[in-house]
């Protein structure tokens, strides 16, 4: 079985008029537990089931995921904010990791 970094991801947040576009990847196999190994045998499922958009610590996006989202999730989003308001995104797959980062929102 292959080893698989689940929390790795990217988010950015950019400015524009007072709107903040919020884009962001988080790199997970989102795996449904359907699909089979080389050697026949199925994947065990392994997938996001909550993820969380914060802005200045009030969630602002709340997402219950399944198994219908593909590998290494994109999201994009919009916002009411502010310059250098902090963006936080969050995730809890499955199997109990989860995943957090924070950034800025900059000047578009």
């Amino acid at each position: 079985m292959n080893v698989v970094k689940t929390n790795a991801m990217k988010i950015r947040a950019k400015l524009v008029g007072d709107i903040a576009e919020i884009k962001l990847i988080i790199m997970h196999p989102m795996e449904t537990g359907r699909k089979k190994d080389d050697a026949g045998e199925l994947i065990p499922p392994h997938f996001i089931q909550l993820m969380t958009i914060s802005l200045n610590d009030k969630t602002v996006i709340e997402a219950q995921w399944g198994t219908g989202i593909a590998k290494n999730p994109y999201f994009t989003c919009q916002v009411k904010a502010q310059l250098n308001d902090r963006v936080t995104l969050s995730w809890l797959d499955n199997l109990g990791e989860t995943g957090s980062q924070d950034t800025l929102v900059i000047a578009s």
